[in-house]
């Protein structure tokens, strides 16, 4: 079965919430690599209280970034594992 593939548009302003439903903040963009276009994370727009408190890896401009590898899934929401963040 062929994956379904989601331009990159789609995920922008989504909720971010893990798995347990604790929200996150709201997707603002997404880092990648530019030669393999391998994605690296989510930047985090408007974090809650509870996402600063996760001590999570920040941009440059001192933005929470979010490792693509803790998505868990897509949907109305983006789901992630707090396992994977922490």
């Amino acid at each position: 079965m062929q994956s379904e593939k989601r331009p990159f548009g789609s995920i922008i302003s989504k909720m971010i919430v893990t798995k347990e439903g604790k929200r996150l903040g709201f997707v603002k963009d997404v880092t990648f690599e530019t030669k393999s276009g391998e994605l690296i994370n989510l930047v985090v727009k408007d974090s809650t209280m509870y996402t600063r408190n996760l001590n999570l890896e920040r941009s440059a401009s001192n933005e929470l970034l979010i490792p693509y590898s803790s998505i868990i899934a897509i949907g109305d929401f983006v789901i992630v594992s707090e396992e994977d963040l922490i």
